[in-house]
């Protein structure tokens, strides 16, 4: 793709891509996966910092642990946000994408709509969709700034199918989901792949769902954390102040329901630790603590 010359140190980003994607694929070396040479291409080429702030700072867009936060709520809470690139190289994987093919993103950035085109090419389709106008905006500014204008961004509530009716090789969901709306499934070609982050008391985790005799089945999931999702796939969470200022607080999931009074004071108890007995090593996911806990420790899941 033909790019917009930046007003940054160009030689600089450059660099900081390249250390990005080989810190990135030793990761997924570390996880026994191999980075795809599609998606490592696609890091290697899309210049991130040019989707975030303005005044972003150059080497914290390609920290490849870090989302960049582009929008947030009267609370302070992240809305809209730049993926971590670690998360965008294993949720495109997850996809399983390829020259060609049509692809729904549901949740704009700009950034992994770039990524997406990248990989599938002058012959493929990239469709990016969120309900805020001004997300919309700023996708539709930053790709035809950075080449990519020929990504097709639409605000809209993806909750419902697009109009007219079409057919995506994959649809790759980038905000928290409680639920998967039958739009999805529909919009869902006989082979093609639906990725979506999918919470469950309080745990997300990016599930790849693939028609199988006209049901979706798991093929793959992995830990993760997106904001949540808006307009009418939202799941109504209540918070819990557990400090003075919001300095620490209780977000309430689906159908938890504890009474905030009964936390007051939990911070003023005395520090108890408990040791499990088990050590997890640098180079070890604990993505699935939560199971073991749940399993070994019975009051944990309570």
């Amino acid at each position: 793709m033909t790019q917009t010359p930046s007003t940054t140190d160009g030689a600089r980003a450059d660099e900081l891509r390249v250390a990005m994607v080989d810190r990135i694929a030793a990761q997924h070396e570390r996880l026994g996966l191999v980075l795809d040479s599609g998606v490592r291409r696609a890091l290697r080429t899309v210049p991130r910092h040019l989707f975030a702030e303005a005044d972003a700072d150059l080497e914290a867009a390609y920290q490849e642990q870090d989302a960049i936060v582009t929008k947030r709520n009267e609370r302070g809470m992240a809305i809209s946000s730049l993926s971590a690139p670690w998360l965008q190289a294993l949720m495109i994987g997850q996809a399983d994408l390829r020259a060609g093919l049509r692809v729904l993103e549901i949740g704009s950035g700009g950034n992994n709509a770039a990524l997406l085109r990248e990989i599938v090419g002058d012959d493929g389709q990239v469709v990016t969709v969120d309900i805020d106008l001004e997300v919309t905006d700023r996708a539709i500014r930053t790709l035809a700034a950075t080449g990519y204008d020929d990504v097709e961004v639409i605000c809209a509530d993806a909750e419902y199918p697009l109009t007219p009716a079409r057919a995506f090789d994959a649809i790759i969901v980038t905000v928290g989901s409680w639920g998967i709306p039958p739009a999805w499934s529909a919009q869902l070609a006989p082979a093609g792949r639906l990725i979506v982050p999918l919470r469950t008391h309080g745990v997300t985790r990016s599930w790849a769902l693939q028609h199988q005799n006209g049901t979706l089945v798991s093929v793959d999931q992995l830990m993760c954390g997106f904001v949540p999702m808006q307009g009418a796939g939202a799941h109504p969470r209540t918070y819990a102040s557990l400090l003075p200022d919001d300095m620490a607080g209780l977000w309430q999931d689906e159908d938890d329901d504890i009474d905030p009074a009964e936390l007051a004071g939990v911070f003023s108890q005395p520090r108890a630790e408990a040791w499990s007995g088990v050590t997890i090593g640098p180079l070890l996911s604990d993505a699935d603590l939560d199971l073991w806990l749940a399993t070994t420790m019975p009051a944990a899941a309570s």
